[in-house]
């Protein structure tokens, strides 16, 4: 599946409590011309006088990349339940390589600190205060401690405290603090928490404590670093198992002392603590994995794993024992499942395994599990009527489970309301349609009502989610209006003027939307919350182009329906003034496709003619041409510069098209990639004449690049084009014969389509690699299939083959680099890429290396 993008680190957000989540995405901003001018005129040093290949030390690159690296991210923003308050965190500066380099152990794909029993974070909060969301006065809060180490917080059902998770590996501190927010004062509740496997700390139904998850007193013990092997590490394989898909996964355990040191590690206890301190520990230690008390506070719903352990898959899946604990005493009253490892599934992204899945409490009924169970044997290729069946079973666990509902594709989870009123989704990867039915939990025998049949491809057709409020139990339940006769969708509104994001008010009675907000031109407005249950009283995050996202109220009966609540400066205030579009343009082929272009302030076309481009971009998979041509993105967000992306380098006097589209469309039977090739390298020359059609790209002077599946696309546009002087490629995997079980969007195996996976790999084709290719790499990369091997070996290819290629190992670095050296690093060496083989190009240059 594709790798998440990174987000931009500076843009607002608000996060758990504030009714929905919104993704987002680096944007740029550009100099100033005089700034530019500059640029142009002192290019940075050559890659040969950076140093010799080898060289072991980090580079910073020329004071305007410096300077984006280093500016200030905007605060983190937590909803209150009742929706009037507001948590702020500010989170810090990159960290140092001599924080990211602090000892990690990664086993059974986790990654964690063995000091503080908490997962690899780097980044923690270094700031915390709260917010009337009615007046915007800030309060703040006496006794937080120094250095704050904010790495996660939750609010209680009563709104009267917020806990959060403080981390610090100085001291070795993984604590819960509790804020009171009367008192406006903290103080630390518990210490010891483990937080290897995820969060553990949950708030009671009551808001009087919290069900918290130890470090055990007695783990077992830790074996010692130079113990001498008792015998090898032995896998076989199951006579008559059939084919089975094993994805490439990082970090794995390798022999009996990983696995007796993640034991160690992993072991711990759960308890309750009151918010006096007061520690009463539940039951066992064991290997938990989660730990959910149920929404009436009298169970708990645990999920444990046992051996035998995997050497081929990662802890999710191991075997794993479901079961519900009685939250006084700890003791199992009910097992749901016993799982068995899953070493391997049906070919198919629509794979799943068999028995229960997706468990969890019901949200509005005191305890009752939900869960899934796969009735096609969890393959895909079988025919099946029904695919999944949904189950539910109440305390006290006694009488026997309740088919909710039979789905003819697979389970995507339920929004609970109350008795007569969830939502129920399900999807199929294969035809890309989901569904959306009303069913009535309390009458199960009731038909479902069908809301959404769609293509999940179109975003245009998307109705938008259902907003969510937080519920006396502190459980997430679907926010209706007062007579409780209509629901509230939020949605991007996708469009071909691009996303205009949008609050419905639909009618379950006839199935009509009205619409209640509408985000207007030259803003781009985000519904983050809805404050009341009329749907017009709103929390958003306005932004324009010249403009930083803030937070705002927007309330349709006030006498002025727009008030600020923040004031988040513009990060990169020299870049204010710059110039951005949405363009469209069409392949040979008659898709239409999308992309920003960024310009430099001040530029003129006619003036100073074509300038040097950067193209940065991530291929996607459509099943139809219709869908792939649909705009993505909007004219109206912040251009804000973030060093993650290909916007730096504006400060360097290129123009920049950022995310053109890059679809691979395989409609009806036809699959995507059988024609990748010829799809990838139709939408990068529609994209390189478009700019130089309008005057603003020289079509001499254009380098690519991308990270993870970009630079995938990268090697296979140098491999298969001469359109790019120059391509960056972070951390891609080349050779798809190392992901051999599919990668991406891929469904088949190497051995049922060896000849897409062969055309598809750039490796394959480094003799015809004839510009510079610049590979970055994080040495420690834990994405799946994107080995650092993969670098390595794509690197001694083009060598050996008389290429012209560079490889960036960066030390203690993942698939998402974390260290400021690391981000100053990559920068200055695709500064020196760009300005001696893109911007100093000539057709002297080009002539000699055909």
């Amino acid at each position: 599946m594709p790798a998440p993008k990174t987000s931009d680190p500076g843009r607002p957000v608000a996060t758990a409590g504030s009714g929905r989540p919104r993704p987002s995405a680096p944007r740029g901003a550009l100099p100033a011309l005089a700034l530019a001018a500059l640029a142009w005129a002192l290019p940075g040093p050559s890659a040969a006088q950076a140093g010799a290949e080898g060289a072991s030390r980090y580079r910073e690159p020329v004071a305007e990349l410096r300077a984006i690296v280093d500016a200030p991210r905007a605060p983190q923003l937590t909803l209150s339940p009742r929706r009037d308050l507001a948590a702020l965190v500010r989170m810090p500066d990159l960290p140092g390589i001599d924080v990211v380099a602090q000892p990690e152990l990664k086993l059974a794909g986790l990654r964690f600190h063995p000091r503080v029993h908490a997962p690899s974070q780097f980044t923690f909060g270094s700031e915390l205060w709260l917010m009337d969301v009615a007046s915007g006065g800030e309060r703040r809060i006496a006794g937080l401690p120094e250095p704050l180490g904010l790495a996660g917080l939750a609010w209680s059902p009563d709104q009267r405290h917020f806990v959060f998770n403080r981390i610090d590996r100085a001291s070795g501190a993984n604590e819960l603090w509790l804020v009171d927010v009367a008192a406006l004062r903290a103080r630390r509740l518990v210490a010891g928490l483990n937080t290897v496997a995820g969060s553990a700390y949950s708030w009671l139904p009551d808001s009087r404590g919290l069900l918290v998850r130890l470090q055990a007193g007695s783990p077992s013990p830790l074996p010692p670093a130079d113990a001498v092997p008792t015998g090898p590490s032995v896998q076989q394989t199951e006579a008559g198992a059939g084919v089975r898909s094993i994805r490439t996964f990082q970090d794995l355990l390798r022999n009996e002392n990983d696995a007796l040191t993640l034991e160690h590690y992993l072991v711990s206890q759960p308890a309750r603590v009151d918010l006096q301190g007061k520690v009463v520990r539940v039951g066992a230690a064991a290997l938990y994995t989660s730990t959910s008390p149920s929404p009436d506070g009298r169970f708990v719903l645990a999920q444990r794993i046992e051996r035998p352990f995997s050497y081929l898959v990662p802890l999710m899946r191991f075997p794993r024992v479901v079961e519900v604990l009685d939250a006084t005493s700890g003791r199992s009253v009910h097992t749901v499942a016993r799982l068995p490892l899953v070493e391997g599934l049906p070919t198919g992204n629509d794979a799943v395994p068999t028995g229960v899945r997706s468990v969890a409490w019901r949200a509005d009924a005191p305890a009752t599990l939900a869960w899934a169970e796969a009735q096609d044997g969890g393959d895909p290729a079988r025919e099946a009527a029904v695919r999944d069946a949904v189950f539910m079973q109440a305390a006290p666990f006694s009488a026997a489970p309740v088919k909710l509902a039979d789905l003819g594709s697979r389970y995507g989870g339920i929004t609970w309301g109350r008795g007569d009123l969830a939502l129920l989704d399900e999807a199929w990867w294969k035809n890309r349609r989901t569904k959306t039915w009303r069913i009535a939990p309390d009458a199960p025998a009731q038909a479902p009502q069908l809301l959404v049949d769609r293509s999940f491809e179109d975003r245009y057709a998307d109705p938008g989610s259902a907003a969510t409020l937080t519920d006396a139990a502190g459980r997430q339940r679907l926010l209706t209006s007062a007579d409780g006769g209509s629901l509230f969708l939020l949605g991007e509104g996708a469009s071909p003027e691009g996303d205009r994001p949008f609050v419905d008010r639909y009618d379950l009675a006839t199935g009509k939307s009205e619409r209640l907000f509408h985000s207007q031109a030259p803003y781009y407005e985000a519904p983050q919350a809805l404050l009341d249950d009329s749907g017009l009283r709103l929390l958003t995050t306005r932004e324009s182009p010249a403009e930083p996202g803030n937070f705002y109220v927007r309330d349709a009966g006030a006498t002025e329906p727009l008030r600020a609540l923040t004031r988040f400066p513009h990060p990169t205030p020299q870049l204010r003034d710059v110039r951005k579009e949405q363009i469209r343009y069409k392949r040979a082929d008659g898709v239409e496709l999308t992309g920003t272009l960024y310009l430099p302030a001040g530029y003129d076309a006619g003036r100073d003619g074509p300038l040097p481009v950067l193209m940065w971009a991530y291929p996607q998979e459509f099943k139809s041409a219709q869908a792939a041509s649909q705009v993505t993105d909007s004219p109206y967000r912040f251009n804000r510069i973030s060093y993650w992306g290909p916007l730096p380098f504006l400060a360097r006097g290129f123009a920049v098209l950022d995310d053109p589209s890059m679809p691979i469309v395989g409609e009806g039977d036809a699959e995507p990639n059988d024609t990748y090739i010829a799809q990838l390298t139709a939408s990068a020359q529609a994209a390189v004449d478009e700019l130089a059609r309008r005057g603003v790209g020289d079509p001499k002077r254009v380098a690519v690049g991308g990270h993870s599946y970009g630079a995938f696309m990268t090697a296979n546009l140098l491999a298969h084009t001469r359109l790019f002087k120059a391509g960056i490629a972070r951390s891609g995997a080349y050779n798809r014969t190392l992901t051999p079980f599919g990668f991406q969007s891929e469904e088949r195996n190497f051995w049922q389509a060896p000849e897409t996976y062969l055309t598809m790999s750039p490796f394959n084709h480094a003799d015809r690699i004839k510009d510079a290719l610049l590979l970055i790499h994080g040495e420690q990369d834990n994405n799946s299939g994107t080995f650092p091997i993969q670098s390595e070996r794509m690197f001694a290819a083009v060598k050996g083959l008389g290429g012209n290629a560079r490889l960036v190992m960066l030390p203690n670095e993942s698939h998402g680099y974390r260290a400021r050296e690391s981000i100053l690093h990559m920068l200055a060496e695709t500064d020196d890429l760009l300005q001696e083989y893109v911007r100093n190009a000539t057709a002297e240059r080009a002539q000699a290396k055909n």
